[in-house]
């Protein structure tokens, strides 16, 4: 007797659990049909699908510009979904994500590009990195920065000269300084700098620089790339001034 109210038992908490589960079922069918009641509820389905799939995908790309591509269709497709499903908030937050994720697409596309120019044509100016210096104007005879002072930006000279007045050298307009400090473990001037004439300099920090290698690592690369290729133009130039004037014995 017992064992057959177990039984009865079982059996009605089995349907008390399979009755939800039904009815979820039901509940899930309805609202597929009713959301592909028409093509156009069928073209937002797809959309959001499709965006679903771009955002999933951007999680396993390494770089930005896959990642930025990803963004925008995915911004696309949710945006899309937003206004035929209509859903006014999902359209909103799409409609302003999608031309920030353009606009740093675009930022980001122009750099690997000047990043690519500058690998090809060997530019050691460093002038392709213009467009994320500043621009600054300074007296002749005005102090840029002194030996030991910190190396918070490198420079690239515009117009004007800068004399190192330690060892009596000037750098002219088109050439970049300062580099070398810039990326020491100590970050210490070894040099001072100061202004032959009026000059114009571009100069960029070492934030702007972190965020640019992050952003793209090719920037990184390229500027490896610079600084190594100066530590050689360096080395080239003493090993010249010493043949022509050997150290007395």
């Amino acid at each position: 007797m017992r064992a057959d109210n177990g039984a009865l038992t079982h059996t009605r908490r089995s349907k008390a659990a399979f009755l939800p589960t039904h009815q979820l079922a039901a509940q899930l069918s309805a609202f597929l049909n009713s959301e592909i009641a028409s093509p156009i509820q069928i073209l937002a389905l797809c959309a959001a699908a499709l965006a679903v799939g771009f955002t999933i995908s951007s999680s396993f790309v390494k770089t930005m510009v896959p990642l930025r591509w990803l963004s925008v269709l995915s911004n696309c497709g949710f945006l899309a979904y937003g206004l035929l499903h209509p859903t006014l908030v999902m359209a909103l937050m799409h409609g302003v994500l999608l031309p920030i994720n353009c606009v740093r697409l675009a930022e980001m596309t122009r750099l690997t590009r000047r990043v690519v120019r500058a690998t090809n044509n060997r530019d050691l100016s460093g002038i392709w990195l213009k467009p994320y210096m500043r621009k600054t104007r300074h007296k002749a005879g005005e102090v840029l920065f002194e030996r030991g002072d910190v190396a918070d930006h490198l420079y690239i000279l515009v117009e004007g000269r800068i004399d190192f007045v330690e060892i009596g050298a000037s750098v002219g307009p088109g050439q970049m300084f300062g580099e070398i400090a810039f990326f020491s473990p100590d970050r210490r001037r070894t040099l001072g700098a100061r202004c032959g004439e009026d000059c114009t300099l571009l100069s960029i920090d070492q934030s702007t620089v972190r965020q640019l290698y992050f952003q793209n690592p090719e920037f990184g690369f390229e500027i490896v790339g610079l600084v190594a290729s100066r530590l050689t133009a360096d080395v080239a130039r003493l090993r010249a001034q010493l043949v022509t004037h050997p150290p007395m014995a």
